[in-house]
């Protein structure tokens, strides 16, 4: 259930206009003037609760059910119970989290931690940076010499903006986060502790210790990124590391130098990428997944959680395993395993004689 104490409805909807903005069939128009306020799950529900449910399964879920809507499959309709409205949708996930977005803007756009607007007193900016109009910098905040930062765009309490860094327009940097050689495009979202632009992780054997690799590229963010809480993006060695445009990075992912990454690709938590590593447009790594170095991932590719790759992927491939191969031998391969595993227990529980 929402809870009103973090997230409080930006307005109401009415099942009709929830209908109408979806283009979703409204299939109870009697109840059409059902009041929305809030987002449940499906076990809680709740006074003027929208539900989303989808697929069979959940059929049994809806009975006595509390809500005031259901977004639904088609194949649920006519398990709603009485006096709540069903709108019935072929999009039913998607449609509902636009509701949610329209409902609970603050939800997907992080807000000012402290309330101030424009700069605080006890934010540190040098006299070189550039802010444009309508920019808050929070309480604890730096932003270094001759620094750039775009209208509406947020920076969050003790949040670290290094020298040079360029950010655009309508961004979030989280509390705590720090951004040094790096340039940001438009609506970029960066959480809490996420640290950017450091120098990759380059060594070359020394005569008695590693001696290390002058790292002197950058980090460049494209528009509508997203980078969850203590990511770390490595600059490039000579080249640049490149986040391309609509791409959402989760908690926990470590992204080394010279690495490339496509549009609208999605990466779970604790991804490792090894340096100058290449991924296509749309690729999906599952949680936990590794990358050796100097790889290629083709556009599309999925890569199941906790898989270590060593080869370059073929556009459209699914794969997955340790160490990674085409999903489908893999499960074949543990599916022999199993059954292996399975012969050799049942041979040395049976009694002899």
């Amino acid at each position: 259930m929402t809870d009103p104490v973090f997230f409080q409805a930006a307005r109401r909807y009415t099942a009709g206009e929830i209908a109408a903005l979806t283009g979703a069939d409204l299939r109870t128009p009697d109840l059409a003037d059902n009041n929305v306020s809030a987002l449940a799950s499906i076990e809680k529900g709740g006074e003027a609760s929208l539900v989303f449910a989808e697929g069979k399964r959940n059929a049994a879920r809806l009975s006595g059910l509390r809500a005031s809507a259901v977004l639904c499959s088609e194949d649920l309709a006519a398990h709603v119970p009485a006096g709540t409205a069903v709108i019935v949708s072929r999009r039913a996930h998607a449609d509902f989290a636009l509701i949610g977005r329209l409902m609970f803007p603050s939800s997907v756009r992080p807000a000012p931690l402290t309330g101030e607007t424009g700069v605080s007193a006890s934010a540190h900016i040098h006299p070189d940076a550039s802010l444009e109009k309508g920019v808050i910098v929070e309480a604890g905040a730096v932003i270094g010499a001759g620094a750039s930062i775009g209208a509406g765009s947020i920076v969050a309490p003790n949040a670290v903006i290094g020298p040079f860094c360029q950010i655009g327009r309508e961004c979030y940097v989280g509390p705590g986060a720090t951004i040094v050689h790096s340039f940001l495009g438009n609506r970029v979202v960066i959480h809490a502790g996420a640290r950017l632009g450091q120098d990759g992780f380059g060594y070359v054997p020394g005569r008695t210790s590693p001696e290390k690799v002058p790292q002197l590229g950058r980090v460049i963010i494209q528009d509508d990124v997203e980078i969850g809480a203590n990511t770390a993006i490595d600059r490039g060695a000579l080249g640049d590391t490149v986040i391309g445009e609509a791409t959402k990075i989760d908690n926990l992912v470590q992204i080394a130098h010279n690495v490339r990454i496509g549009r609208a690709c999605i990466l779970a938590g604790h991804c490792g990428l090894a340096g100058s590593v290449t991924l296509g447009d749309g690729v999906l790594l599952g949680g936990g997944v590794g990358l050796a170095d100097h790889l290629n991932i083709g556009n599309g590719a999925q890569i199941a959680a906790r898989s270590g790759v060593m080869n370059d992927v073929p556009a459209g491939a699914k794969w997955g395993g340790f160490p990674a191969q085409p999903l489908k031998d893999a499960m074949r391969e543990f599916a022999l395993l199993r059954a292996y595993v399975r012969s050799k227990t049942e041979k040395k529980e049976k009694p002899n004689g």
